[in-house]
């Protein structure tokens, strides 16, 4: 259950004291115990006829700050250990457990006959001294003094607030009641319903002369008046509707239509009963508040509270449209457009629970109606989102939501630009969640880009990155639910347009490459590889788009990534120059790239980045054609001539570790068939036939590699970076045993040398040196690998050494 609203002020122990009749006789106190109790229950008294005094003769504003005041100072007082300003009291009570301790301990489950004589009298002392002062302590002090004492005293309690003649501190002291009833005692609900027709009653009370005079002499408007009644009913209705049967809240409904013209009471109960109580009988309801009068407590503020119930539960069938007709009857006679739209809102969850787009479409004329004029949608945002909210919710056709007349013109009224885009971000958001194919209809699209190009049009210089971030994984979720099918050129315009409309965020565009690259490979599967002439004027248009969209992104290594995907298209097309257009601009920008980048707003090195891309690149350069006037492998002497000129960072082996990385891919160029090759292109196995020039070329390309990696080797042994040249060593040992031909005597040797001195220092791995001395071994028993034999032993020796 709700926590009942305090409007007095609480202790610091959470007790809340009501002050309802003059005390009583105090018993005769037989112990050092009881004469405390009544000597700090007099001073009690004392300071609280003091404050009553102060609270004399004070409006009503001025009664508030006074409350505020001695709530303040009870705080303070209890902090600083003032024990009678701050209610002893609280503090006694709890010595009653260990009054209740001697000779033995209670057990938690004790009763009334296992407390002793000391205890039950001083909690005789505290009733019998203020039947005035309830605390919700004192309840449960109850059972120290008999089994049957709550049940005895909630019924007698329900009856003396009977006595209570302000109507409105009669319902706050029966709501408080009921709040302490079911805690201490929730299985006595005879007591809970009784306060509630005590309630109904007494209710007359309020419209009574000796009431209207007191507002008249407060000037408290009775609307404003009956708002103060609506928590503290709230609360008794809800204690008492909690699993109450269903004739229990037939009875309580029935008790209601007698009293008549009550909307507060009425407002209260449609509040408070289950939801499914109330949608059952929604006609009823509608019946009673026509009856109602407006004056006091008008009608949409029911018809709010009807809509509460009728989102959370189902009328019948057959009466939903004329609760919706007479619903709208009162809404659109409201007049203030903030009255108006809080009803609203809540009414829409039901017309789109169970209505077409039809309803829905009336119901947004009637709010643009409404809040239209003098731009009184300004200061209902949070309504009006929430309208789209509800709509959204419950219509996923994108369809037929673009369908809807009004529903653009209801956008066009969020025209703040932090709520504009917020809405248009839940509008993308359900889409991608809902959307199960992709769509080419054009209403969907038209409509989607407008509301992607104004979340785009919102980055600023100011945006934050995690903003410009999470807008454009959303427009990239809307550009992977495009499709037109086979229909490639137009979505390629679509490509053309969106690449114009979202130029500022930069992971939109690396995502319309991506979809452009895929569109040319979904072309190529249709042709099963065999273009026509249309279909490679497509192909090469596709790489036109991306050969002429990657230049505008800022990040090098996205630039780098995307020129060699699209180069591996391009190739996989058949589209030899766009290719070699592709992997030479990559080759080209390859000093532009910085020393560092930045990562999740941390400095990094791109030392690592950069060498997994030139990996990457290397193993595509395997089945690139040279072009018929480059020189023989054109395109690996520029990417290594590069990675010379490039600035490495100080001490780093990178550059080794590149052309360490490049010899394999020389060893494959020159064998009669390569590992790999692409449909329909001539690799340089076929343009070359394992010509002796050629072969020439890449082993003297070879040898230059290995003599940049020697001359590095014998740098490091001179700056005594021993292990770093062990490392270095065998990874280029590893590389001569995959790739090289080892029946050279030369060659031979020089995997020997290596292989002595990456052990040199004792700094390689053990496990891996005997895995590769096993495998050398394995291969030797070949007949075409004799040769190894001899530098098995050699090697052998070395290791035993």
């Amino acid at each position: 259950l709700p926590p009942l609203p305090v409007l007095w002020p609480l202790t610091p122990s959470g007790c809340l004291f009501f002050f309802f009749f003059s005390p009583g006789k105090v018993t005769s106190p037989t112990s050092a115990v009881s004469e405390k109790v009544r000597t700090r229950l007099e001073e009690l008294d004392d300071l609280e006829e003091g404050s009553q005094k102060e609270l004399l003769n004070l409006s009503q504003q001025d009664y508030i700050n006074r409350i505020e005041e001695l709530n303040q100072s009870l705080k303070e007082a209890w902090a600083t250990d003032q024990k009678v300003k701050a209610l002893k009291i609280v503090i006694q009570v709890t010595r009653i457990w260990s009054m209740c301790s001697d000779p033995h301990p209670l057990p938690e489950t004790f009763s009334a006959e296992d407390v002793n004589d000391t205890a039950k009298e001083t909690c005789l002392n505290w009733f019998f001294k203020i039947p005035r002062l309830r605390v919700s302590a004192i309840f449960k002090c109850n059972r120290f003094l008999s089994r049957s004492g709550i049940q005895d005293t909630l019924p007698r309690l329900t009856s003396m607030i009977r006595g209570i003649g302000d109507p409105l501190v009669a319902v706050y002291a029966r709501a408080y009641l009921c709040r302490v009833g079911t805690e201490v005692a929730p299985h006595l609900k005879d007591s809970l319903n009784k306060s509630f027709f005590d309630l109904l009653a007494s209710f007359r009370q309020i419209h009574s002369d000796s009431v209207q005079n007191q507002l008249v002499m407060h000037r408290v408007e009775i609307p404003v008046y009956l708002t103060l009644y609506s928590p503290a009913i709230h609360w008794i209705l809800q204690c008492v509707s909690y699993r109450a049967p269903e004739a229990l809240l037939t009875e309580m409904m029935e008790r209601c239509k007698k009293l008549g013209n009550n909307a507060l009471l009425l407002n209260s109960v449609m509040s408070a009963f289950r939801a499914e109580f109330v949608a059952t009988r929604a006609t009823d309801f509608i019946g009673m508040i026509k009856e109602c009068d407006e004056a006091g407590f008008p009608k949409h503020l029911l018809f709010s509270s009807l809509g509460r119930s009728l989102a959370s539960a189902d009328p019948p069938e057959n009466e939903r449209l004329p609760i919706l007709n007479e619903a709208w009857k009162v809404i659109t006679k409201v007049r203030s457009p903030q009255d108006y739209i809080n009803c609203a809102d809540i009414w829409v969850e039901f017309t789109c629970r169970h209505f077409t787009k039809r309803e829905v479409n009336t119901v947004l004329a009637d709010i643009i109606k409404h809040m239209t004029p003098d731009r009184a949608f300004e200061e209902a945002y949070p309504q009006l989102q929430s309208v789209i909210r509800k709509i959204l919710t419950y219509i996923h056709d994108f369809s037929v939501l673009f369908s809807m007349e009004r529903f653009l013109p209801f956008m066009d009224m969020f025209q703040k630009d932090s709520v504009r885009v917020e809405v248009c971000r839940s509008i993308i958001d359900v889409f991608i969640k809902h959307q199960q194919e992709p769509t080419r209809d054009p209403v969907i699209l038209n409509a989607l880009l407008h509301v992607c190009k104004t979340m785009h049009d919102s980055v600023n210089a100011l945006t934050l990155e995690d903003e410009k971030r999470s807008l454009a994984l959303l427009i990239n979720g809307f550009i992977r639910m495009v499709s037109f099918g086979r229909d490639f050129e137009q979505q390629l315009s679509f490509c053309v347009e969106a690449r114009a409309t979202f130029c500022n965020l930069e992971p939109v565009i690396i995502q319309l490459i991506h979809t452009v690259n895929q569109l040319a490979m979904e072309t190529r599967r249709v042709m099963r590889g065999s273009h026509s002439r249309k279909t490679a004027a497509f192909v090469r248009a596709c790489a036109a788009y991306s050969f002429i969209t990657i230049p505008s992104l800022t990040s090098f290594f996205s630039r780098l990534n995307l020129y060699l995907l699209s180069g591996q298209v391009a190739l996989a097309n058949q589209c030899l120059s766009q290719a070699d257009a592709f992997l030479k601009a990559a080759v080209g920008i390859l000093p532009e790239v910085p020393r560092n980048i930045v990562i999740e707003g941390k400095q990094r090195s791109s030392e690592g980045f950069l060498l997994d891309f030139i990996c990457n690149f290397l193993s595509t350069l395997l089945v690139v054609p040279d072009h018929p006037e480059q020189g023989v492998l054109y395109l690996v002497r520029g990417l290594l001539n590069m990675v010379q000129d490039y600035t490495w960072e100080e001490n780093s082996d990178a550059k080794v570790r590149v052309y360490i990385n490049a010899i394999p891919l020389l060893a494959a160029v020159s064998q009669e068939s390569y590992l790999y090759s692409i449909p329909k292109v001539d690799s340089n196995e076929t343009l070359y036939g394992g010509d002796p020039k050629f072969i020439a070329e890449v082993n003297k390309l070879c040898e230059t590699l290995i003599g940049q990696v020697l001359d590095h080797l014998k740098g490091l042994g001179r700056d005594e970076s021993i292990r770093k040249q062990g490392s270095l060593a065998f990874a280029l040992f590893g590389c001569l045993l995959a790739h090289g031909d080892l029946r050279n005597t030369k060659l031979n040797q020089l995997a020997v040398n290596l292989w002595n001195l990456s052990h040199k220092h004792g700094y390689c791995d053990t496990r891996t040196s005997v895995r590769t001395l096993e495998h050398i071994k394995q291969q030797a028993q070949h007949s075409d690998m004799v040769h190894l034999s001899d530098m098995i032993t050699r090697l052998s020796l070395q290791s035993r050494a």
